[in-house]
């Protein structure tokens, strides 16, 4: 990165709060109007976040890690993966830059029927793709999960669950189309708040069902399927009252549809492909000993707090925005607003990075060490904690990166960084978990997470690369000193944590109440130290407005 003056620095600072040139003269592109919808969403998402937890650790509580929750593990990581396809992650990329420039172009006849096509289109294929799926249940799963076929139990109990949480699918689907439809009308709040009915559909049915069935963990799969149409029904009806409600229309051949489509077909590895590397990470936990891909699981939820937290909110503010600044030919615009989204990006997520390796056994024993779950489960879940928290900065940098192409209907790039990111997380997934299988070292899930981590920030390097040769985007200044601030608030926060939990000593000896006093002191603390560590070094908030 080149040197900047002071004199640049201040350059930067006032352009980036001059009008961008939006036709609408009410949809400015300041910053602190992209801090603030990444603060709603960000909100909402904390209070799913929080009924997240709570049903992480009812789960662990009822359940523990063994076969039975292996099976919903693997069962829901299908549809889920598909949901990133069809929900929010590939068609999302794809409708959302061709809906903003129909909305741009002011033509609201247009725009609708935009609508109503895809919204036809899109439903006709997430039906036969969830019809298809329950019929092949068990060929699925023989390929996510080949390990499974030397258990019939396990088998006949994942192929069950699958069947059951498939409808999903198709409920949240049609729940993403209209929440994308809402955030390009700068509507963050209620999409960002429907993760909140799914936790709480899935606590409900552990609590309601589990002593109902003949397996109790079947209780996951029933509450997933209720919570795709509990979210379906809140967030549909909304639409109605933008007046944006669409008449399904099924015509393959219309031109957004082909347009939608068209932009996809690249995006459906570019927009998924951590979770491609989940799938693949549970084929081989599959191979492993009973619990692994519990254990992969409850780390994956842990590390996508600060994801969901601060990474897609940001990322889901900022693709319409790019959006906009592109259909309207704003070089500038769309240089200050990836670059503030960088900025905030690597602001959060080096200390969240930081913090799950750091506080990885606490938060395992904290969060889910009690009723089945075991000492073991939770020095397992840690062991992958630790190593999946290396890949959050770049997990999150992709969230701003991949939408700088996508804003722009450039899917082909994401797409080869995709591959080039799929075909490096099955060589170092090889590599790393073979031999220590072979071996039976314990832990050997570790390394599943491990080489997913690499992954992440091969992903996130490749599309930085690329960005820079596109052209069209050029970094603000005062890069070189923000890093050194982000560099010193880390080491602070670092000695902080690690000399508290030298004094706290082994987290399972305390009492639960102190357990959790314990965990939040430790947070607090490291949050706080990393506040005063970049005040020291002279970062201010109203710096981080002006990008």
């Amino acid at each position: 990165m080149k040197t900047q003056d002071s004199r640049e620095e201040a350059a930067s600072s006032a352009s980036a709060l001059a009008p961008s040139g939006d036709a609408d003269p009410g949809q400015t592109t300041q910053a602190p109007r992209l801090a603030r919808s990444a603060g709603a969403f960000g909100f909402m998402t904390l209070l799913s976040r929080i009924a997240g937890f709570a049903r992480d650790v009812l789960q662990a509580h009822l359940f523990g890690a063994g076969v039975a929750t292996d099976a919903f593990t693997i069962a829901y990581r299908i549809p889920n993966y598909l949901r990133r396809i069809f929900a929010e992650g590939s068609f999302a990329m794809a409708f959302v830059p061709v809906f903003n420039e129909l909305k741009q172009n002011g033509d609201e006849r247009a725009l609708k029927d935009f609508l109503d096509h895809v919204a036809g289109a899109l439903c006709a294929a997430v039906l036969v793709i969830t019809a298809l799926g329950m019929l092949a249940a068990p060929l699925i799963v023989s390929v996510v999960a080949p390990g499974s076929l030397q258990q019939p139990e396990k088998f006949a109990l994942t192929s069950e669950m699958l069947r059951i949480v498939f409808p999903y699918l198709f409920f949240i689907s049609l729940t993403a189309l209209a929440g994308a439809v809402l955030n390009s009308m700068q509507r963050f709040a209620l999409p960002a708040f429907t993760p909140v009915l799914h936790n709480l559909s899935v606590i409900a049915a552990m609590l309601l069902l589990a002593g109902l069935l003949d397996v109790p963990a079947k209780a996951l799969a029933w509450g997933v399927f209720v919570a795709g149409i509990a979210q379906f029904l809140l967030l549909w009806p909304s639409l109605a009252r933008h007046g944006m409600l669409p008449r399904l229309r099924l015509n393959l051949g219309h031109d957004g549809v082909r347009r939608v489509g068209k932009l996809m077909l690249p995006t459906l590895f570019s927009s998924s492909v951590a979770q491609i590397n989940l799938i693949i990470g549970t084929a081989f936990a599959s191979l492993l000993v009973a619990g692994s891909q519990t254990w992969l699981w409850y780390s994956d939820r842990l590390v996508e707090f600060p994801l969901g937290l601060f990474g897609v909110a940001i990322g889901t503010v900022i693709l319409p925005h790019l959006s906009r600044r592109s259909a309207a030919a704003d070089t500038a615009g769309f240089s200050r607003g990836v670059d503030w989204g960088l900025r905030m990006i690597l602001l959060v997520g080096l200390p969240a990075a930081a913090g799950l390796a750091l506080l990885a056994e606490p938060l395992a024993v904290v969060i889910f060490q009690r009723g089945a779950f075991t000492a073991e489960d939770s020095l397992m879940t840690a062991l992958a904690l630790t190593a999946m928290s290396i890949g959050v900065p770049g997990f999150m940098l992709s969230k701003v990166l991949a939408p700088a192409f996508f804003s722009r209907q450039d899917t082909k790039t994401p797409m080869r960084a995709a591959l080039w990111t799929v075909a490096i997380n099955v060589s170092l997934t090889v590599a790393i978990v073979t031999p220590l299988w072979l071996n039976g070292v314990p832990g050997a899930h570790a390394g599943i997470a491990l080489a997913t981590a690499l992954a992440g920030l091969a992903n996130a390097a490749l599309l930085w690369r690329a960005l820079r040769r596109s052209g069209g985007f050029e970094l603000q200044a005062g890069w070189r000193r923000f890093l050194w601030q982000l560099l010193l608030g880390l080491c602070c926060m670092a000695v902080a944590v690690l000399v508290l939990r030298q004094q706290v000593g082994d987290f399972a000896r305390y009492a639960e109440w102190q357990r959790w006093g314990l965990l939040l002191a430790a947070v607090a603390t490291g949050a706080l130290t990393y506040g005063l560590g970049l005040l020291l070094a002279g970062l201010r908030p109203r710096q981080l407005r002006h990008h």
